[in-house]
């Protein structure tokens, strides 16, 4: 982060306040604003994310249920707010993306085991969906994801973005940072993703979401 400038204080983000961080490279395409930036976070600090998923972590869920058993089948952990250590790294994600934190969920870990996957999704809630009100009244719609890797796979377990055939191998303390809008209200639906299968080891990430009104 530049030291002679301060995050924004708006839900959006801003793809040149991410563009105008050291080592950042926006993936050319113009469907989808995404970048990525290697060695976000430290061996260590990943090294600590894992610890803690490995201690609290339980089967993931989705919010529409699709009648698919196989779509979604790793592990989730909701990361504690209040532990300072996550405190940090929420800071941390926040202030790249130049968004103030009050529009931030918690930070979620997700672990894949050998043939575990996320099957290709949005990270925005469709407004059509039967659990739209439920998700989205409060704090609204997602506007950005932030996700990172925290180890690497002995084999698999790359994200696909599908519709604009970019596929980006885990790297430890590698961040994803994508914008799940065209504009408010317009969701873009090049954001769709595939967590694909870990054919060998095992998979941890973080993913932080922000959205359109402050998270409660």
């Amino acid at each position: 982060m530049m030291a002679d400038r301060l995050p924004h204080c708006a839900p959006d983000g801003d793809p040149a306040w991410i563009a105008g961080h050291a080592h950042v490279q926006r993936v050319p395409s113009r469907e989808l604003t995404l970048f990525i930036q290697r060695g976000f976070l430290s061996a260590q600090e990943c090294s600590g994310l894992i610890e803690r998923i490995e201690a609290h972590r339980r089967p993931s869920t989705i919010a529409d249920a699709n009648g698919d058993g196989t779509f979604r089948t790793s592990e989730t952990c909701d990361l504690d707010p209040s532990d300072p250590f996550i405190a940090t790294i929420d800071a941390k994600l926040a202030a790249f993306a130049g968004i103030d934190p009050a529009y931030g969920e918690p930070i979620q870990g997700q672990r894949y085991a050998v043939g575990q996957e996320f099957k290709a999704h949005t990270d925005y809630f469709e407004p059509r969906g039967p659990d739209f009100a439920r998700y989205c009244a409060v704090a609204g719609n997602r506007t950005w994801t932030l996700m990172v890797y925290l180890n690497e796979p002995a084999a698999g377990g790359a994200t696909r973005f599908v519709k604009i055939g970019k596929t980006v191998q885990p790297e430890t303390g590698k961040l994803l940072a994508w914008n799940n809008r065209r504009a408010p209200g317009d969701y873009n639906a090049a954001s769709l993703h595939h967590g694909m299968k870990v054919r060998g080891g095992v998979k941890h990430v973080i993913t932080k979401w922000f959205r359109e009104r402050p998270w409660s």
